[in-house]
């Protein structure tokens, strides 16, 4: 059986990467409807060996008869046609953090808590957690489930297409600009980001926390364990595509390194790049168009009675984002929708 798919955002980094994932998975879809807004009506956007789709208006677009609708084009328009397109019957994934926290919506990373989506008929809405907070989890399950996580620690370095084509663009420029000595003003981003780190993702709250700070420890608190005490540093780094993390993580019970690793090469979803003695570590660059997250550099932490170190690397665009979304349409249909 085949299904109508609608992708709202069609145009974006994230939307572009979806359609991109669907022709690679030969995901089970008879139609494909990209959409975007009024002025990207008639804009092509490729679609494999099936050929470019055209693109229709958002506004005015009729749900009806729609199977699945991935959401890829942020919270004011997730508020808007989310709603609309779940009472239509189409079951929406939606990728914006608008419904995460929304205890009758499951947020799902396919690896970790696949199991919740039985829950997705409450209102036909599915969320797909934050681009960080996917990766981690991933890397995380499989140690809570040996160990008990108790506390991490984590220092994000997000790349600027977590941010949409207008960053990746920001980056560029401002990259050449100071290679041929001209002054190009922040548009993007509060303060310059080529050569440079920002300790800013979103606005800080009265405690002085990032609204991604805030993102990662709520939605591992769902999608986990809410007994897991998260602290996080989220910071943009001048990469284009790519979030890495440093975590350090306190166990209930102990858990060797070499333990750690055995554990992770077994795990769905995970790469382990970590030979002794070698410089096997994987960085963003060579995580790009990757399904995988891939994890490096695991040690003790030899300052606390049960604790690891490791270094965390995934494509955003993908497995952050638009992999995850395909993810649970896959699981969707194949447990669910049959």
């Amino acid at each position: 059986m085949g299904y109508k798919v609608a992708i709202v955002g069609a145009t974006g980094n994230v939307g572009r990467e979806i359609l991109n994932i669907l022709t690679e998975r030969r995901f089970a879809a008879d139609q494909v409807i990209a959409l975007a807004s009024d002025k990207s009506e008639g804009v092509e956007v490729d679609f494999g060996d099936k050929g470019p789709l055209q693109v229709q208006k958002l506004k005015g677009f009729d749900f009806a008869g729609t199977d699945i609708a991935f959401f890829a084009a942020g919270s004011e328009i997730s508020k808007k046609y989310v709603p609309q397109a779940a009472r239509a019957g189409a079951v929406a994934i939606d990728n914006s953090s608008l419904f995460r926290m929304d205890k009758d919506v499951p947020l799902v990373v396919p690896e970790v808590n696949g199991r919740t989506l039985k829950d997705y008929s409450k209102k036909n809405i599915i969320a797909n957690p934050n681009c960080s907070t996917a990766q981690l989890a991933v890397a995380l399950k499989p140690l809570h489930d040996a160990a008990t996580v108790k506390r991490v620690v984590v220092a994000t370095y997000q790349s600027v297409s977590g941010v949409g084509k207008g960053a990746m663009d920001e980056l560029y420029h401002q990259t050449r600009s100071i290679f041929v000595s001209e002054v190009t003003a922040p548009k993007v981003f509060p303060k310059q980001i080529a050569f440079n780190l920002i300790p800013k993702i979103g606005d800080f709250d009265s405690g002085g926390n990032s609204a991604e700070e805030n993102k990662m420890a709520r939605e591992m608190a769902k999608i986990l364990d809410p007994k897991i005490k998260l602290t996080a540093t989220c910071v943009r780094v001048p990469v284009f595509i790519g979030h890495s993390e440093a975590v350090n993580v306190e166990f209930e019970n102990p858990l060797s390194a070499n333990d750690a690793r055995e554990i992770l090469k077994k795990s769905p979803g995970v790469i382990v790049h970590d030979i002794e003695d070698a410089e096997d570590f994987i960085t963003p660059v060579e995580c790009v168009g990757e399904y995988a997250t891939f994890i490096s550099r695991v040690r003790q932490d030899p300052t606390v009675k049960n604790g690891l170190n490791f270094w965390v690397v995934s494509d955003n665009l993908r497995k952050g984002a638009a992999l995850n979304a395909v993810q649970i349409a896959e699981l969707l249909i194949n447990t669910y929708l049959k």
